[in-house]
Parts: C-alpha cells; sequence; structure tokens
C-alpha cells in the first residue's frame, strides 16, 4: 500500500498532503490529552512495532505480496490522534531512509494508512463493541472486525488514488502520465489480497494485542475504554511482567524473524519501478512521462528497500534496517509526545497565573 513517487501526479499528492495536515496538526496537540505520561513509552513501543509489521510481506498467490500495517492496534488501545502520529513517523522514515513509498507520495500515504486507516477501524470498534464490558468477547470480536475492515478500507483507497490517475492525467492521445492502472484493475487488485490475507492477518494483531492488554493491564486502556469498577487496581495487584517489557522482547522478536518477509515471491501491486512495468500489458509503448520524472525524485535513501544491494546480504540488511528504523521512530515519536506534553504543560501554567 506504499504508493511510489511516479505513480500518482504532483496535483494529487499536494490534494492528499493538504487534507492529512489538519490530522497532523490536532495530533498533536490531543496527544497530550489522550497519552498520558506513563503511556508515551507505550506509544513509542507501538510506533516502532508498526515499523516493523509493515517489513512482515505476506506472500500472496500471482506472484504478489501484502503486510499487515498495525495502525488500528495503536487506535483501539491509545486512540486514533495517537496511530496518526505513530504510522505518518514511520512512514517518514521508510521513505526517506529507505526509499518504501515515495516521499512526493506521502501524503497519499499518510492519508490512506495514518489517517483513514486508524479512523475507520476505531469507528468500527466502536460500533461493534457497543457498550460492552472491557472484558467481553464482544470486545475482542470488534478489535478483530476493527482490523480487518480498517486495512480493507485503506487499501481500497489506495486503489482509487492510483486508478484515477489514468482518466485524470493523460496526453492527448489519452497514453497515462502516471499510474497506467484503471480502477477495473487496481480495485481487485487491492481488494483481494486484504479481503483475505492481510485483512485476516490485522485482524489476529488488532484482538491479540488487546486480549493482553485487557487481562494484564486493563489500566493502560483507561483513555479509550470505560474500565469496570475496580479492574485497574485488580490487575495491578496480580504479579505480571510489565506491558512494556512484554511489548520490548515482542519487538526483539519481530527484529530477530523479520527477514522472513524476504521469503515473499514478489513485490506489491503497483510498487514496481518503472523499468520493470509490463508496458505491453498496459498498451504503452515507453514509460508514462510523469512516472518517468518523478519516480527518482528522492536518490537520498541509506538502504535501499531494506537490503545492501545486489551481491551482498538481503538477511544481514533487514536486520540493519529493522534494529535503525526501530530505534529512529520510537525515540523521535518518545519524543514528539513529551514535548508536545511539555509545551501544553507550559501553556496551562501561564493560563492559570494569568
Amino acid at each position: 500500500m506504499h504508493v511510489p513517487d511516479g505513480y500518482v501526479s504532483p496535483q494529487t499528492c499536494v490534494i492528499a498532503l493538504a487534507a492529512t495536515v489538519p490530522f497532523w496538526v490536532v495530533a498533536t496537540r490531543k496527544v497530550s490529552d489522550v497519552v498520558k505520561t506513563k503511556d508515551v513509552p507505550l506509544l513509542a513501543m507501538f510506533s516502532a512495532l508498526v515499523f516493523l509489521i509493515m517489513m512482515f510481506n505476506i506472500p500472496l498467490p500471482g506472484g504478489t505480496s501484502a503486510h499487515a500495517v498495525g495502525a488500528v492496534v495503536v487506535a483501539v488501545v491509545l486512540g486514533p490522534w495517537s496511530a496518526v502520529i505513530a504510522v505518518s513517523v514511520a512512514l517518514v522514515l521508510q521513505a526517506l531512509v529507505f526509499g518504501d513509498g515515495g516521499v512526493l507520495a506521502f501524503g497519499v500515504n499518510a492519508l490512506n494508512l495514518a489517517v483513514i486507516m486508524p479512523f475507520v477501524g476505531f469507528g468500527v470498534y466502536r460500533l461493534v463493541a457497543g457498550g460492552s464490558p472491557l472484558d467481553s468477547r464482544r470486545r475482542l470480536v470488534a478489535a478483530g472486525v476493527a482490523g480487518y475492515v480498517g486495512i480493507t478500507v485503506a487499501g481500497l483507497s489506495t486503489a482509487v488514488f492510483l486508478g484515477v490517475q489514468p482518466a485524470l492525467h493523460h496526453s492527448a492521445d489519452g497514453t497515462p502520465l502516471y499510474s497506467p492502472y484503471t480502477l477495473a484493475q487496481t480495485i481487485p487488485a487491492m481488494a483481494v489480497p486484504h479481503l483475505t490475507f492481510a485483512g485476516a492477518a490485522e485482524a489476529v494483531l488488532t484482538a491479540a494485542v488487546l486480549a493482553y492488554l485487557v487481562r494484564a493491564a486493563p489500566g493502560r486502556l483507561a483513555g479509550t475504554h470505560p474500565l469496570p469498577t475496580g479492574a485497574a487496581s485488580r490487575a495491578a495487584s496480580r504479579p505480571r511482567v510489565r506491558p512494556v517489557t512484554v511489548a520490548a522482547g515482542f519487538v526483539v522478536a519481530m527484529v530477530a524473524l523479520c527477514p522472513l518477509g524476504l521469503l515473499a515471491p514478489g513485490g506489491a501491486f503497483a510498487e514496481e519501478a518503472p523499468a520493470d512495468l509490463d508496458l505491453a500489458s498496459h498498451g504503452l509503448q515507453a514509460v508514462p512521462v510523469g512516472m518517468d520524472r518523478f519516480a527518482g525524485f528522492w536518490s537520498h535513501t541509506l538502504i535501499d528497500d531494506y537490503g545492501f544491494g545486489e551481491g551482498q546480504s538481503p538477511v544481514l540488511g533487514y536486520w540493519v534496517s529493522a534494529l535503525l528504523g526501530v530505534a529512529v521512530v520510537g525515540v523521535v515519536v518518545y519524543l514528539l509526545a513529551r514535548a508536545v506534553q511539555a509545551v501544553t504543560a507550559r501553556g496551562r501554567a501561564v493560563s492559570d497565573a494569568v
């Protein structure tokens, strides 16, 4: 679902970015309210987890691949505004450092994955869960359905962004200037993997994380869930490993296993480099002009496509990428959340003094 540069027009990129900016502005203001001081490390950990999850490609029939995202997990546990920050930071790092997703197309990817996905997922979760108790099975079903619907809608949104390009931007003879895929191609190509494998992975992940936190640390869910009377105190009285410690262990395990994503036999749909396009299947004689012009917009990636290039170890490259990504994303989100809290606290202090 990472749209590369060149697949969508600059106009589309600007519109998507303009639509996403208000969510970033509000999210930076909301984070101090929805994320308490004790939950900032958890937000940083979840952000690192989002980065790792997107490195696990699921092999699909036809030689393509898909991946889960984790945006709905963050939305369900810490609220959708926290998810906006967590996923956006992960996307920035992926684009700038690893060449996964475009820099010009960052607004498109952020709108799909950091805004549409968490808010749709959270809305579905609230709708299905209703007023059920936190520890009810209905809550877990709601989390699973939310993850499934959230990633599917994000995939369809990506399909629309790609599929409208030939109709909106083409030469006088109808030749596409950017993505050559029409809606008739993009919607089935994105719907099938997300309605099946990717949707199932997102559903299991979201429900499993919520199930663990409900059992081990319901107090962590107080910001987004009504807690049963005494739930937090009962959880606190039980000896257990701290959720942040469990999350850290899970992240370490994910880093160790992330090279499994290399087993996917092919790349994701509509993420090919221009030179890899099957021009004949699209009735094209050459790479679309706009795609050829903007595909190489950002050429300063540190570890392109999470590897060390041809002839070098892709597994080592994946491990280095995972470690670097986890460290940078976690630290950036942690510092950002702390900074927002500090600024908000200072503003309140000034208001009280006046």
